[in-house]
C-alpha cells in the first residue's frame, strides 16, 4: 500500500476510535473513568497493527509517527484551553478539568511518538513497551478499582490486584501482538523465543508502575520495559 494512503487510513481508524469513545462518554453511556481507560488500552494495539499498512521505506516510521504526534498536539491544545472539545475532556479527564489531559494522556502520546521513531518494526522492544503501557497500566486501574485487595506497603495508593493486573495485562497484550507479528513474518524468530523475555519485562514494568510517582507512570514503566527489552533483544 502507498504510505500516504496508509497514513490516511491509520488516521481515520485511530481518530474514529477516539471519537467513538468521546461520544460514549459525552452521552453518559459509559463513565469518563472507563472511557479514559478504554482509550488507554485500545489505542495502542490499533495503532501498532496499522503499521502493517506501511512498507519498509525509511520514511514510513516518520509518517506513521505523525498519527500519535497529531493526536498529542490536539491533547495539548485541549489541555491549554486553546481548543474547546468537551467530549474529549469528558472522555480523558477524571474530574472534567482540561488540564488533566496535560499529564497522563499527553505523556501517553509522547511515548508513542518516541517509540515509533526509535524502534518501529525493526525490533519487538518498542511494541512490548507500548503494550505494557496500554495493557498493563490501562487494565490496572480498572481491576484495582473493581477488586478490593491489600495495599502495597511501598505505595499506599496502589494495590496488589492492580500490580498483578499490570503484569498479566501487559504480558497478555504483548504476547498477542507479538504472535501476530511473528505469524505475519515481521519478526523472524519463532514465538517461543519470547516466552522467557515477556514475563521478565512484564514483571519489571509492574514493579515500576507500582512506585509512587503519580501521572508519570506512562513514561517510567514504558521506558523501564524498553530498557529491559534491550537485555533480551
Amino acid at each position: 500500500m502507498n504510505n500516504y494512503i496508509a497514513l490516511a487510513l491509520t488516521f481515520a481508524i485511530a481518530l474514529g476510535f477516539l471519537r467513538l469513545m468521546d461520544f460514549f462518554a459525552h452521552r453518559g453511556w459509559i463513565e469518563s473513568k472507563l472511557s479514559r481507560k478504554l482509550i488507554h488500552i485500545g489505542t495502542g494495539p490499533i495503532f501498532v497493527l496499522c503499521w502493517f499498512f506501511f512498507d519498509d521505506a525509511p520514511s514510513a516510521r516518520w509518517l506513521a509517527a505523525l498519527v500519535p504526534f497529531a493526536i498529542t498536539i490536539q491533547f495539548a491544545l485541549i489541555g491549554f484551553g486553546i481548543l474547546k472539545d468537551k467530549a474529549s475532556v469528558d472522555a480523558m479527564s477524571r474530574t472534567g478539568d482540561p488540564k488533566e489531559i496535560l499529564r497522563g494522556p499527553l505523556y501517553y502520546g509522547i511515548m508513542f511518538v518516541v517509540l515509533t521513531l526509535v524502534y518501529w518494526k525493526d525490533s519487538p522492544i518498542g511494541i512490548i513497551a507500548l503494550m505494557m503501557m496500554c495493557g498493563g497500566d490501562g487494565i490496572a486501574d480498572i481491576v484495582g478499582r473493581k477488586f478490593a485487595s491489600y495495599k502495597l506497603p511501598w505505595s499506599k495508593e496502589k494495590s496488589v490486584a492492580g500490580m498483578v493486573s499490570v503484569f498479566a495485562g501487559g504480558w497478555a497484550m504483548s504476547a498477542v501482538i507479538l504472535f501476530i507479528y511473528v505469524k505475519a513474518g515481521a519478526f523472524a524468530a519463532p514465538f517461543t523465543n519470547y516466552l522467557l523475555p515477556l514475563p521478565v519485562i512484564s514483571l519489571v514494568g509492574a514493579v515500576v508502575e507500582s512506585l509512587h510517582y503519580k501521572d508519570i507512570d506512562n513514561i517510567s514503566m514504558t521506558l523501564a520495559s524498553a530498557l529491559v527489552g534491550h537485555w533480551f533483544f
